[in-house]
């Protein structure tokens, strides 16, 4: 059945347009590196802040070739200027602090994209968790999706689970009243949590459905934003104010 949520109204999705992710980090980064480079910072130590911010700066691009692009385009363009003269090997580190932030195993799940801010605040409508109910936002990212969820559940238990190392020290600094830990979303249990909210990818649903069916206790909850599960029935089907539905299936 579908339930829209009453009194919210379609609002436009706020996204930067193409290039202008891109040019706002590469600028960004080639300012830290002047301003670094200019305080008689180490060129080395300079780079890899610059290239860092950089990688972290990436998780603006809609998609993976150009937040490899937001990623790489700071050092590249810094080797192609001929600003400094640095060993080969040194190249090597703005690719690791892409993978640091985008590990090889991860790239197969959803692509980094917050959770609005008001995408979930029609759930306890349609859901009803008992107060300190444990929920958790698998593959939490920067913490968008907690902060969504504890909008519409301010007194349950949040928990966060990201594989990536820098996504996740950041998600704990933004949430700090969730406990966010640094694990894969399909190997790790998904038992202990009365519902789990994914903003996976299409391919991904049947997947997340069929886990939450062989590990969660019945009457448990798995809450999907924009995605559903095609050819399974749904428990209520939400609209957010971006105009993206909310699917919500019951164990």
């Amino acid at each position: 059945m579908s339930r829209p949520v009453p009194g919210h109204r379609p609002a436009a999705r706020l996204r930067l347009p193409w290039p202008l992710p891109a040019l706002l980090v590469w600028a960004a980064a080639w300012g830290l590196f002047a301003v670094l480079a200019q305080a008689g910072v180490d060129l080395l130590v300079a780079l890899g802040c610059a290239a860092a911010l950089g990688a972290l700066g990436s998780v603006l691009g809609p998609n993976w070739w150009r937040r490899f692009m937001i990623a790489l385009g700071f050092p590249l363009s810094l080797l192609v200027s001929g600003a400094i003269t640095l060993p080969g090997w040194v190249w090597l580190l703005p690719l690791g602090l892409v993978l640091l932030v985008y590990p090889i195993n991860a790239w197969r799940d959803a692509p980094i994209f917050p959770t609005p801010r008001a995408a979930l605040l029609g759930l306890p409508q349609a859901i009803a968790l008992p107060a300190g109910a444990a929920v958790l936002d698998a593959g939490c990212g920067l913490g968008d999706g907690l902060r969504a969820l504890r909008r519409a559940w301010p007194e349950a238990a949040l928990h966060g689970l990201e594989w990536s190392w820098p996504l996740r020290l950041l998600c704990a600094l933004r949430c700090p009243w969730a406990q966010v830990r640094r694990g894969d979303i399909w190997r790790e249990s998904w038992a202990p949590y009365q519902l789990v909210y994914v903003f996976q990818r299409p391919e991904s649903m049947a997947r997340a459905l069929a886990k939450a069916q062989a590990e969660m206790a019945p009457g448990s909850w798995l809450v999907s934003l924009e995605f559903e599960v095609l050819g399974q029935p749904h428990q209520a089907r939400l609209m957010a104010p971006d105009g993206r539905p909310v699917w919500i299936y019951r164990v």
